[in-house]
């Protein structure tokens, strides 16, 4: 059983293997995550996206991480991606995003990159790295950038801080390597995913 309230959680399934990526996949998807991105540096990334989409595209949001080009948005959106997450503000990438009605997360580490994708039409932010940013500098973004823009922190980020992030105004969270490193096994993705939920559901 999934929550029905969106909980704003990214999983990033960095290195998982199309075979494998749905046993992995039930487990976060149960704990109540929104969305699960599969980076284009992993093995066959548009099989296992494919694969999430036939499986649960009706229960969260499935996309590809490390988006570089307007290319490979075509690619995602024709496995049936709905997000499109990037490390960097390249406007191409945003625009041919919104334009195939996909939703672009650029990743930013300066408030001079975050307006950029804001003004090329992006309203969530990826904070990448979210260690260099800090909770400090999450806070200062949020007193500076457009109302209703939505700021993701993705790098460092787990169950242990993840209350404090919200509680500093993130909006969700991209969890990486503190959910899912490539071999593990899908009980314990389960298990970290349930942890990283309940942290940040019960933050106020």
């Amino acid at each position: 059983m999934t929550d029905t309230v969106p909980t704003g959680l990214i999983a990033i399934l960095r290195g998982v293997h199309s075979h494998e990526v749905l046993d992995i996949a039930e487990g976060i998807v149960a704990a109540g995550f929104s969305a699960i991105e599969v980076p284009l540096n992993s093995p066959d990334p548009l099989a296992s996206i494919e694969a999430l989409v036939n499986r649960f595209g009706d229960e969260v949001e499935i996309g590809a991480g490390t988006v570089l080009t307007a290319r490979q948005v075509r690619d995602c959106k024709r496995a049936g991606a709905r997000i499109i997450v990037a490390p960097d503000t390249d406007t191409e990438v945003i625009q041919t995003a919104l334009g195939m009605g996909l939703t672009p997360y650029p990743g930013a580490a300066t408030p001079t990159e975050a307006f950029a994708a804001i003004k090329a039409g992006a309203t969530k932010v990826k904070l990448f790295p979210s260690s260099a940013v800090g909770i400090s500098g999450l806070k200062a973004w949020r007193e500076v950038l457009p109302a209703g823009t939505e700021l993701f922190p993705v790098g460092g980020v787990g169950a242990d801080n993840a209350a404090e992030w919200r509680n500093a105004g993130a909006a969700g969270l991209g969890l990486g390597s503190s959910l899912y490193r490539r071999g593990d096994r899908p009980d314990d993705v389960h298990d970290r995913a349930q942890t990283i939920a309940s942290a940040w559901v019960q933050a106020h």
